[in-house]
């Protein structure tokens, strides 16, 4: 591989590949600690014969999955990227798709996933089950012992680079395809993010919320944990919504007021009428 004077651009078997850029969030990990070491181990390399793991994060959608991948990442000083799985996704999708270019010529641009094979980044392959099994045939040499990928549309192979790590989140819901045991066989381990205990769910809130009145926060913790005592789906993600919407409410309004009734109007306009069965 030979890199450009132009950094974004990469030539393999002189072939020019346009990269892509990392993903940069202010996100930070604030709930089960054993849960990011297990994923930080799973990454480590002990031996030079050693591989990393390529781990799946399994849990409900809203759980902070992908928050606890991109700071694991960071914490590694990790360029991170994203690549968004859907039903539609292709395998050239994954890996470089060819695009017309101003003059109107074929110019190959790199996803996400293969930017970070290149660079020896992280790439989080986001609700990966919601991607087709032929999709991830196309990944299955990446995963194992060999590191790479085959591009048919520019004619590459395509090796990892030593420091590049990938994991996959999944959600647990209905919209999901069936990961062939092939795949899952090479998505180990498998590390489970469940509903946060209320004192890490009131961390979680303001860490993201911190212009919030704790009363608000307080409230919010409480209809989350008794929704999740009811096996009920309702997540942190949704709690962070109702929080800064009852917030905004709470300001435009202009007056000092009992914000209890704004957080559970806040509830059934975020999550339904049936949310507040589990208002007080």
């Amino acid at each position: 591989m030979k890199k450009s004077e132009n950094e974004n651009r990469i030539t393999i078997d002189g072939v020019e590949i346009s990269l892509g850029s990392p993903d940069e969030f202010a996100f930070n990990w604030v709930g089960c600690e054993d849960a990011f070491d297990q994923l930080l181990a799973a990454w480590l390399v002990i031996d030079s014969k050693d591989l990393p793991l390529n781990p799946r994060l399994i849990g409900k959608p809203g759980v902070g999955k992908t928050t606890l991948a991109y700071a694991a990442a960071k914490k590694m000083g990790r360029s991170v990227y994203i690549y968004q799985c859907t039903m539609d996704t292709r395998p050239e999708d994954l890996l470089i798709t060819p695009v017309m270019d101003k003059s109107g010529g074929i110019r190959y641009v790199a996803s996400s996933l293969v930017t970070a094979m290149i660079n020896g980044g992280v790439c989080i392959l986001d609700e990966g089950n919601r991607m087709s099994e032929k999709s991830w045939a196309s990944l299955a040499p990446l995963l194992d012992s060999r590191r790479y990928v085959e591009s048919i549309v520019a004619g590459l192979k395509i090796p990892a680079h030593p420091d590049f790590r990938v994991c996959a989140t999944m959600n647990e819901d209905a919209s999901t395809f069936e990961i062939p045991e092939y795949i899952h066989s090479r998505l180990q381990p498998q590390i489970t993010i469940d509903f946060p205990e209320a004192e890490e769910e009131r961390r979680i809130l303001k860490e993201n919320l911190p212009f919030v009145k704790d009363e608000i926060l307080n409230y919010v913790v409480n209809f989350l944990q008794k929704s999740h005592a009811r096996e009920e789906r309702y997540t942190v993600r949704d709690g962070i919504n109702i929080a800064r919407y009852a917030a905004k409410r709470y300001a435009s309004l202009g007056i000092e007021t009992n914000p209890e009734n704004l957080i559970r109007q806040a509830i059934v306009m975020t999550l339904g009428e049936e949310a507040a069965l589990h208002t007080f």
